[in-house]
């Protein structure tokens, strides 16, 4: 089978097993098949030697947290991401991948009015204790939210999907914070309702794509900033340029900056204030510390603002969360969720920043008092 990859990409990987460490499902079972390593050997025998895809392949290519913390890992500079992607979108489009109920309840994603009230109705089964614990949906999930006003024309503030539905609160804070440096915020609302990072991880990129164009036809007018509070939309925006591989999405994703990114670039316009009388430890988001690279910002951003910063003795190893990987892959999710947790464990903060929603709700459904950046810093400022 043809998984339409590009075969100098494929070649790249030496199996040098340098990733291994860094693979959460290869850390908690041990299985090659369960590797980077194993997987790009498993693509290899598919495109190259005409392999069966059978159930023991998919399950290696379906267990994969898609975290990408392999990548900086490797002296090859192997392009695991893309090649995953690559490989769910061929399996998707052949129906092998991503079963009919999955794509149904990626639709509401791109349409906010469905999806506020689906949300809204989920809220309340939340409330009546009818919504399975394995969604690991915060207990205060809203069922109604005050809207994002805009306050200037400085920079766009992407709101997104599922982030805006459940956790605005988390932008608002954002907003204020931006504010209070001087910025002028116009929250992007129905002009850019989804960046497509889910659809991409389940091999929908077709989907991804159109996503992408409207929003880049919507935001395109002008060249102000676009400020994102969600690593894993953050990392997907920025990579249109490889994903339409267009001069226009190339200088689109120069736009995008994560939140954290942007004000590390402008701390000196924050107010000086108390610091809040806290510990914090910082969970790197893997699509802030891996994909995007900017996870030092966090820190820039958050030192002035608390009375401690302590960092996690695990190289950022992913939480378990993957987007909606808690959900399909509850076991190995909780594995791995097993280690962070336990790395937090042994700095004993008392908040912990983490500004990846997934990450959030995944590690708060087991009592990790989670926090977005944002939100200690807004109430430093408040």
């Amino acid at each position: 089978m043809d998984l339409k990859l590009d075969a100098d990409d494929l070649n790249t990987c030496v199996s040098c097993g340098l990733c291994l460490p860094h693979c959460p499902t290869f850390r908690v079972t041990g299985d090659e098949s369960m590797s980077p390593r194993g997987r790009i050997r498993l693509m290899r025998e598919v495109q190259d030697n005409d392999a069966p895809v059978d159930d023991d392949v998919l399950h290696s290519f379906e267990t994969c947290v898609q975290c990408r913390g392999c990548e900086p890992a490797c002296p090859s500079s192997v392009p695991y991401g893309h090649l995953m992607e690559q490989t769910r979108e061929t399996l998707a489009e052949a129906k092998l991948m991503t079963p009919t109920w999955q794509r149904l309840a990626l639709k509401p994603l791109s349409n906010p009015k469905l999806l506020q009230a689906g949300s809204a109705a989920l809220a309340v089964a939340n409330k009546l204790k009818v919504v399975p614990t394995r969604l690991s949906l915060p207990d205060d999930l809203p069922v109604r939210q005050e809207p994002l006003v805009a306050s200037g024309d400085d920079v766009y503030f992407f709101t997104g999907c599922v982030m805006d539905a459940w956790q605005r609160d988390v932008h608002q804070a954002g907003v204020r914070v931006l504010e209070a440096a001087g910025f002028g915020v116009r929250p992007t609302n129905e002009l850019a309702p989804c960046c497509g990072a889910l659809q991409a991880h389940a091999g929908l990129t077709n989907e991804t794509r159109s996503l992408a164009h409207k929003m880049m036809t919507n935001l395109s007018t002008d060249d102000r900033p676009i400020i994102v509070d969600s690593a894993g939309c953050g990392a997907a925006m920025k990579d249109y340029g490889h994903l339409l591989g267009t001069d226009q999405a190339r200088a689109f994703t120069g736009r995008v900056f994560d939140i954290q990114e942007f004000l590390a670039q402008h701390i000196d316009a924050l107010p000086t204030v108390t610091p809040l009388d806290v510990r914090v430890a910082v969970q790197d988001p893997c699509h802030l510390r891996h994909v995007q690279r900017v996870h030092l910002a966090t820190r820039t951003v958050l030192a002035p603002f608390v009375r401690e910063l302590v960092e996690l003795n695990d190289d950022g190893l992913c939480c378990g969360a993957g987007g909606s990987y808690s959900v399909l892959q509850p076991d190995l999710a909780g594995d791995i969720r097993a280690r962070k947790v336990s790395a937090i464990d042994a700095v004993k903060p008392d908040l912990v920043a983490s500004a990846n929603p997934g990450c959030s709700m995944h590690l708060g459904a087991v009592g990790v008092p989670t926090i977005h950046p944002m939100e200690i810093v807004d109430r430093a400022l408040t």
